[in-house]
């Protein structure tokens, strides 16, 4: 059998700092099956040149307006001919080998319409604070807003294609919202131990810089899917957990924005749903407490513990 063609696309705007990683993430990957396409916004930073100094190895590229992050995913992921697809954003990477890890993958798990793996967190200069774990998770996982990070996503084109691509409509969780689709269509794999990528938190990401909207859209989609055909036999076991799951997320990204009486007010709403949900965010539910006080000392402290724990277990 031979190996399938792999399609990566980059979205690309005014990200001309991190872009050139990204692209050399890559196409430095060991797997020899890979169709690279770059789609740019029209940056004005710089960025269009440093596609220009890869052209000879993409697919294909193109640098022009477009209206918005998912319509120029969605313009690449329609051009992509692999039977595996997924995107890297340009601020985030790929770690070595990763692709062909996600190609045995899916060839361990032939039923899987999506395979995901840990992600590691870096910050603006590429270091590693954190790494997102995961687990063995299902629809009912992702329906109570259990959330995947996008980069250690590689998806079958073929369940793409059958769920449709990203719905322009959402513009912070767009990710999640295809793959509710797409695991309503096919089963989705979690490889434990497996990093494929790494995620860059900066002052202009957006999980920082419009961290408050992500809530809003999770509330919007836990109407969605209280509408949605494709979910009505899931709702009945899961309705607790998915609006608690909302408001968590609310409330989680609330608290990133400096606003932890909002932040209460969405744990609130999540514990009446389903306390369960709420006390595993209990440190964070302790902080929205007392950061009314002032008390940041108690916040410093806090995270240079995690960072220290952190530490030891990469050792």
């Amino acid at each position: 059998m031979s190996a399938p063609l792999v399609s990566i696309v980059t979205p690309s705007f005014n990200q001309a700092a991190f872009l050139e990683q990204a692209i050399r993430s890559v196409l430095e990957q060991t797997y020899p099956h890979i169709e690279y396409l770059v789609v740019d916004g029209g940056s004005t930073d710089g960025s269009r040149e440093i596609i220009e100094k890869y052209a000879g190895q993409l697919a294909w590229w193109v640098s022009e307006k477009d209206a918005g992050q998912a319509d120029g995913i969605n313009k690449g992921l329609r051009r992509a001919q692999g039977e595996i697809v997924a995107w890297l954003n340009s601020d985030d990477y790929y770690l070595p080998a990763a692709i062909g890890q996600a190609v045995e993958a899916f060839r361990l798990f032939p039923q899987a319409g999506l395979v995901f793996s840990d992600v590691e967190s870096v910050d603006g200069e590429g270091n590693r604070f954190n790494v997102m774990r995961f687990g063995d998770w299902g629809l009912a996982d992702l329906m109570a807003f259990r959330i995947i990070s996008q980069p250690g996503v590689f998806m079958r084109r073929s369940v793409l294609e059958q769920a449709g691509y990203l719905d322009p409509n959402y513009h912070y969780l767009l990710d999640h919202h295809l793959w509710l689709r797409m695991a309503v269509m096919a089963p989705i794999r979690y490889v434990q131990g497996a990093r494929w990528a790494a995620a860059r938190f900066h002052a202009s990401a957006k999980n920082v810089a419009q961290a408050a909207g992500f809530g809003s859209e999770a509330l919007r989609l836990a109407a969605w899917m209280e509408s949605s055909p494709l979910f009505k036999p899931y709702l009945p076991a899961v309705r607790r957990r998915m609006w608690a799951g909302a408001h968590r997320l609310d409330a989680f990204y609330l608290l990133d924005a400096g606003q932890p009486r909002a932040a209460l007010t969405a744990y609130a709403q999540a514990f009446r749903y389903h306390p369960p949900t709420v006390l595993r965010d209990w440190r964070r539910v302790l902080y929205a407490l007392v950061s009314p006080l002032g008390l940041e000392g108690l916040r410093q402290a806090y995270l240079k513990r995690r960072s220290r724990r952190f530490q030891r277990q990469e050792r």
